[in-house]
């Protein structure tokens, strides 16, 4: 049998490539509404990050989620998506 490749994808915190099914990836929709995708199939613009405190820091810090996403978020999308990240990470 084939070895199957391991997708990556790397962190906009932490710059690191890790399995996609570890990362979070958090996505711009065509509406313009700003999600976490926990399926991975949502359409829109994606960006992924590790389900960690310290990547999302770095990342809300350095304003890599807004780049990556090409978008202006406020601090309240910040929190929200924090909650879920957190969330996710207390999961793991």
């Amino acid at each position: 049998m084939a070895v199957r490749k391991v997708p990556l994808r790397q962190c906009v915190g932490c710059q690191e490539q890790k399995p996609k099914r570890s990362m979070v990836r958090i996505v711009l929709t065509p509406e313009g509404m700003v999600q976490v995708d926990l399926t991975g199939k949502l359409a829109g613009r994606g960006a992924y990050i590790c389900p960690s405190r310290a990547c999302f820091d770095i990342a809300r810090k350095r304003k890599a989620l807004e780049r990556a996403l090409k978008a202006q978020l406020n601090d309240e999308v910040y929190e929200h998506l924090f909650g879920v990240v957190e969330t996710r990470e207390q999961d793991n």
